[in-house]
């Protein structure tokens, strides 16, 4: 038995996949770009800033099979022009650095998709 678990071990690490490793993702992968969504949504919301901010760039995106997957995406934002509680207005980020106030966050999110859940695991930013 500990040889089968051995040879699948050795068979994944050779393979450059090892199962509850942390690994590099498309950021434009729809699961990914769901994730992020959830996670700008509970940053914004949490926020004390009376203005939405947004994603100006995704820096990484990475993955991590657990019960479920945990998305750790790091990304560039800015506050945009458009005011809290707005749901249904277009925003684009702010291009002046005084007024976009840019600055970078990642993100862990936690994904049951069977479950229909997300849960916001941690949120750095600075």
């Amino acid at each position: 038995m500990w040889r089968c678990v051995f040879l699948a071990a050795l068979f994944a690490v050779g393979f450059g996949f090892m199962t509850g490793g942390l690994t590099d993702i498309d950021s434009h992968d729809a699961a990914v770009l769901g994730a992020l969504k959830y996670a700008v949504q509970t940053h914004n919301n949490r926020s004390n800033d009376m203005y939405v901010s947004q994603v100006t760039e995704v820096i990484r995106a990475q993955s991590q099979v657990v019960t479920g997957v945990n998305y750790i995406i790091t990304v560039k934002m800015a506050r945009t022009s458009c005011r809290k509680g707005r749901d249904n207005e277009v925003c684009s980020a702010l291009t002046d650095p005084q007024l976009a106030q840019p600055y970078q966050c990642k993100f862990s999110v936690w994904s049951r998709p069977w479950l229909n859940e997300m849960t916001v695991l941690e949120e750095k930013c600075n």
